[in-house]
């Protein structure tokens, strides 16, 4: 048993380290238990990187007195971590009690981080989903496990709930060789939502607040002793300035993302988007907002599901997108020209993401049936999100298996990959065929969950064991199912969309050629070329 759990986390870390040193990023949105439709407590996770994303299960397991977790860092130095006499099971980024985290890795400042800390943020999430049952219980246990083993990452955000509440925590190192961290953990106010997205977004700290924030004894002090903050400014103590300054490409990249989420959930706070745009002396983006209808499971998959569509920053719109409105844009995000630097888009939907999921976390449930982790891989915009409990006991090998060098079809990741990517060939049109199956699929799970939770209710009641083999049979089958289904979605695109044509309900093959407007873009660069002569 020993064994089987350091080879996960290790394989864990090994994932997230790969994401950061990519430089790719994460989006996460926070939403209250006032702030849902049904009173649910839910996290995402964009987990964005170009890696295979697999839906991890561990078992709970009882440990030794003796036993320990043995880190191997790359240079084959073996450290250990004292292990605790009990782990909870844990099923993608939510654990047997409804315990849900998620992250946004931010810049902060690189003096501080301490590559001889043990514990880099990946562990750290899993040993907390291991160990935690609330959300302030998981906060306290990061926060002694840095300072006992150190920690190695650099700034980090961290989404985390329960049943009952949503914190955002904000951690950074502090130097190389020092144990510990700098840190600050604050309460999302019941009936509001949050959103981070790879820049600190925790500004003035409520130190006299103890219900609703956490913070470490010297959150200040040490910014003061670095020099990040002068006391005598007479400008109020903000974490975020302090260990994370905001530049212009920052600010574009992460807090257009923010603000996007924000104008859908609330739109009317008709918040400008001079903040992110860098503009001088706009006002930064709160915290959180109170959206102005509450927000339901379904409409929390939409507000993953963004290219700023319908605002001035529409990718689907101009040259960028090309003739048939891709609002990709391939990386790297930044680049100069003629001495001036420039960056695309940044938007919350990306294609390099590996997998990303919306967690429920509900009170009035039992623990196995509350917690769910709607798990999708690849691109949020065009996966689609399956329902696994937080109870079940093992999940389906299409979603655990993949490698980034051999293309599958057994492999769930590759599966959504090649439907996504084939769909850039001719956007504008593929996307609304992969929408009504993403549709359809989505609200079968959704209606689903009253008569399957109906069921598991009463077997919790008679037989619990029976109530885990049950969800579990129903999730992976429902998993396997929709894998299939896109699996046909693959092939009906290959032979609607062949060779550029487009067939017709018929099977007939017609030519549709190019949008009115991305022609006459043509025809303005080049406005010789293609004119014919008249006779």
């Amino acid at each position: 048993m020993k064994k089987i759990a350091v080879i996960t986390s290790f394989c864990f870390l090994f994932i997230i380290s790969y994401s950061q040193e990519r430089n790719d990023n994460c989006t996460s949105v926070l939403v209250s238990k006032g702030a849902s439709t049904d009173g649910s407590v839910m996290i995402t996770y964009a987990c964005d990187a170009e890696f295979v994303g697999t839906m991890r299960y561990i078992p709970a397991m009882d440990h030794g007195d003796d036993e320990f977790i043995e880190i191997r860092r790359r240079n084959g130095e073996v450290n250990k971590i004292k292990q605790v006499p009990h782990t909870y099971k844990v099923v993608g980024n939510v654990n047997e009690f409804q315990v849900a985290i998620s992250e946004t890795t931010t810049s902060g400042r690189r003096e501080l981080v301490n590559r001889e800390g043990l514990l880099h943020y990946g562990m750290l999430m899993e040993l907390m989903l291991q160990r935690a049952k609330t959300a302030r219980e998981g906060i306290e246990i990061i926060v002694d496990l840095v300072e006992e083993y150190g920690y190695s990452s650099s700034m980090e955000a961290f989404s985390i709930s329960d049943p009952e509440e949503v914190w955002i925590l904000e951690m950074t190192g502090k130097g190389q060789g020092e144990k510990g961290a700098i840190w600050v953990a604050i309460r999302i106010p019941d009936g509001y939502i949050s959103c981070h997205a790879n820049l600190s977004r925790i500004g003035e700290i409520p130190f006299d607040d103890s219900e609703n924030c956490m913070y470490s004894e010297d959150v200040k002090s040490f910014a003061i002793e670095k020099g990040y903050y002068d006391p005598d400014s007479g400008e109020p103590f903000r974490f975020n300035l302090a260990y994370c300054p905001p530049t212009p490409s920052s600010l574009h990249a992460c807090e257009t993302r923010v603000w996007s989420v924000f104008r859908r959930a609330a739109p009317s706070l008709n918040l400008s988007p001079d903040y992110h745009r860098g503009v001088e002396g706009a006002e930064p983006y709160p915290l959180w907002v109170k959206p102005d209808e509450k927000i339901s499971l379904e409409g929390l998959f939409s507000l993953l599901r963004d290219h700023y569509e319908g605002t001035d920053f529409d990718m689907t719109k101009g040259i960028d997108a090309g003739a048939f409105g891709n609002p990709y844009r391939w990386r790297p995000l930044g680049w100069e020209l003629d001495g001036i630097s420039n960056a695309w888009e940044r938007p919350v939907s990306t294609q390099q993401t590996a997998y990303s999921f919306v967690s429920q976390s509900r009170s009035w449930l039992p623990d196995p049936i509350g917690g769910i982790n709607w798990y999708g891989v690849d691109d949020a915009y065009t996966t689609c999100f399956v329902p696994f409990y937080c109870c079940v006991d093992n999940v389906p090998e299409v979603y655990q298996t993949g490698d980034l060098q051999e293309f599958s079809w057994n492999s769930a990741w590759w599966v959504f990959n090649f439907v996504a990517n084939y769909a850039n060939l001719k956007y504008s049109y593929m996307v609304k065929d992969i929408q009504k199956v993403q549709e359809e699929l989505e609200e079968i799970s959704i209606s689903s969950q009253p008569a399957v939770e109906k069921a598991a209710l009463e077997l919790y009641e008679t037989d619990p064991e029976l109530m885990v083999r049950y969800l579990t049979n129903y999730c992976n089958a429902h998993s396997e199912y929709v894998v299939n289904r896109w699996i046909e979605l693959g092939e009906a695109l290959l032979t609607k969309y062949n060779d550029g044509y487009v067939k017709d309900e018929n099977g007939r093959a017609r030519d549709v050629g190019y949008p009115e407007e991305w022609l006459r873009r043509v025809i303005e660069e080049r406005p010789e070329q293609f004119k014919l002569k008249e006779w």
